[in-house]
Parts: structure tokens; C-alpha cells; sequence
């Protein structure tokens, strides 16, 4: 088993998140350097993990001949920028989601990927959580018959920063966009329609940066399955991640991760811990998991199994949920994007 080199670009909270997944499980990888354009206590974290080298510039770690495989973990204006450079570099890359706002610039991401022969793994990491995982197994397997409605919830425990909300993209962009992967990931197709209406219900002042922070999406997809997704900001009992797919024969359905799967019955009360608070509680295992399988293709030589269609794709129902909040009508993903 060849010891795989990794750097990473970007030492955020997300960033710290892989390169802590990798140090502690994956065996076969060695992260090597890692960038930032922020040193301030990065050096002390890194030397932390045994990490070798720290820069501030991240050509150094694509310039660096020892190194296989990057992780793109920057701001999200600068993903597509850098794994083209890194494709042209030759080292394999697991890109954060999304890959950028423009199509164009998406679209030639891919073909330079392409061209030099890498690896390209976007970060949509829902999709490896045990829960979800089951879901898409078991409608695979026709347990359910065919998928009809998929229906996710998915709430945050409260809003971002404004100066947060106003650089994200938007609802659609920054946070939706999960859900938008995850509906194509449970449905086995493509997207047709996209209709989503929203309002600014937990905060006005996300309204006034010319954001909703509580939307309603409804998905049409090739098969004629029907997705349902609800979106807030803010959920006051913690982080809600809910997904039900009922089919033709039945359904299947995830409930929200707990702290203990306990029930307390009394004569004044049934009580059971509240979900999870944050993504990095709930969604631990899964940061875990689409590490160890994006090294498994690089070492096996497979397609990774989050491509950059799914990031491209995902994209273009968030643009269309976009118009359609706009324009107050259902979007066909053909205006988006013609294929």
C-alpha cells in the first residue's frame, strides 16, 4: 500500500475538519503541508497534528513534487481557480462544495480535470452519513419500489453572521445546496423542475442583505419522483436533519441523530435528548467516511464517488431555486442550463 502525500488548502474550520479525519484514520495518507492566508495559530495546530510545513502561499504545496493529492478547503471564490491549478499540477483533488457560482467557470473546472487524468471528489458530505447511506441503499435495492416523494428537513440551530450572509451566495448557495445533492442522491436522476419560495422569518436583517432565511424548494426529477426540502436558519431545539423517502411499496425514513437513543417516561413527562447542535456533531462520521473514500479511488484507481457532475448539477437546481424565489414561478432546469 503506497503511503499517499496530501495537502491541504485552507486551514478553516473545515479545512481542520479533514486534516484531523485524516491524521486520525486514514492510515495510507500523510498530510504534508498544509496553507493558509491567515497564519495566526495555524503553525501551533499543524505542529499539532505533525504536520511538516505551513505557508501562507498554496502554489508552494502544488509546486511540491512529493505531494499527491490536495484538499481544496479555501474560500469558495477561489475553488475553481485552484483546482485547475492543481489539475494541471497533477495532483489529485477533493474540492469543497461548491466548486463556484458560475457555470462557465464549473463547466471548465471538469474539462481540465479531465484533460490531466486526476481524481476530483466534491465535498458533499451528507451523502456518506450512515443514516442517508441506508436510505439510498435500501430504494436501491427496490425494497420501497419506486421512489414517489423524498422529503428533507433541514434546519440549523441558528443563523450566520450577516457579514457571513452577505459573501455566502445565498440560502440556495451556502446552505440548501446540501439538500439539493442529497434529493438527486435519494431520487437516482436528474432534476427537471425547481419551485422554492421564501421569506425572511428569523432575522430581518438577513432580508435586508437580500437573503431568505426560511424557504420552502419543490423538485420534479426525470423519474417522476417528487422532492420536498424545508430550510430554516434557525431551529431552537438544535441541528434538525430529517430525511423520508416513500415509494411504491413502502418507505424509509431517518430521524434526527441524539446524544443518547434513551427515553425518560414520568407521570408529568416523555422526554428524549435533543438532536445534535452543529454539522460537526451530526456529521462527524460522515467527514470520516468520504475521506477514506476519496483515498480509496485515488488507490484503487475508481471514479471517486461524489463527482464533479454532482457539484455541477447541484449548482444548477440552486441557481433555478434562485430565479424561481425571484420571479415567483416554477423554474425548468433547461433555462438554467441546456445540456
Amino acid at each position: 500500500m503506497k503511503k499517499m502525500n496530501v495537502g491541504i488548502i485552507g486551514a478553516g474550520r473545515i479545512g481542520r475538519v479533514h486534516a484531523e479525519s485524516i491524521s486520525y484514520h486514514i492510515p495510507n495518507a500523510t498530510i504534508k503541508a498544509v496553507s493558509d492566508v491567515r497564519l495566526d495559530g495555524v503553525k501551533e495546530w499543524a505542529k499539532g497534528l505533525g504536520i511538516e510545513d505551513v505557508y501562507s502561499d498554496y502554489h508552494k504545496i502544488l509546486e511540491d513534487k512529493e505531494i499527491d493529492a490536495v484538499l481544496v478547503c479555501s474560500s469558495t471564490d477561489t475553488h475553481a481557480q485552484i483546482s485547475i491549478e492543481a489539475a494541471e499540477a497533477g495532483k489529485h483533488i477533493f474540492c469543497e462544495k461548491p466548486i463556484d457560482y458560475d457555470l462557465d467557470r464549473i463547466n471548465h473546472v471538469l474539462e481540465v480535470v479531465e484533460k490531466a487524468g486526476v481524481k476530483f471528489q466534491v465535498g458533499f458530505n451528507r451523502r456518506f452519513d450512515h443514516n442517508f447511506d441506508r436510505i439510498n441503499k435500501v430504494t436501491k435495492d427496490g425494497v420501497i419500489g419506486e421512489p414517489h416523494i423524498i422529503k428533507i428537513t433541514s434546519r440549523d440551530p441558528e443563523p450566520p453572521p450577516i457579514a457571513y450572509v452577505k459573501v455566502s451566495g445565498g440560502i440556495f448557495f451556502d446552505m440548501a445546496i446540501h439538500d439539493f445533492d442529497m434529493a438527486r442522491f435519494q431520487a437516482g436522476c436528474e432534476a427537471t423542475e425547481v419551485y422554492a419560495i421564501g421569506d425572511s422569518l428569523v432575522d430581518p436583517e438577513i432580508g435586508k442583505a437580500g437573503d431568505v432565511d426560511t424557504a420552502i424548494t419543490t423538485i420534479k426529477f426525470e423519474n417522476g419522483a417528487m422532492a420536498v426540502i424545508d430550510n430554516s436558519r434557525r431551529a431552537a431545539y438544535g441541528y434538525d436533519q430529517r430525511v423520508e423517502v416513500f415509494g411504491s411499496k413502502g418507505s424509509i425514513e431517518a430521524r434526527n441523530d441524539t446524544e443518547t437513543n434513551t427515553i425518560i417516561r414520568t407521570a408529568d413527562n416523555v422526554a428524549s435528548d435533543k438532536p445534535l447542535y452543529f454539522f460537526l456533531e451530526r456529521y462527524m462520521g460522515s467527514f470520516v467516511e468520504e475521506m477514506k473514500q476519496f483515498f480509496a479511488a485515488i488507490e484503487n484507481d475508481t471514479e471517486p464517488p461524489v463527482k464533479g457532475i454532482d457539484g455541477l448539477n447541484s449548482v444548477i437546481i440552486a441557481m433555478a431555486a434562485k430565479k424561481s424565489l425571484d420571479e415567483g414561478r416554477p423554474v425548468k432546469i433547461s433555462e438554467i442550463y441546456a445540456v
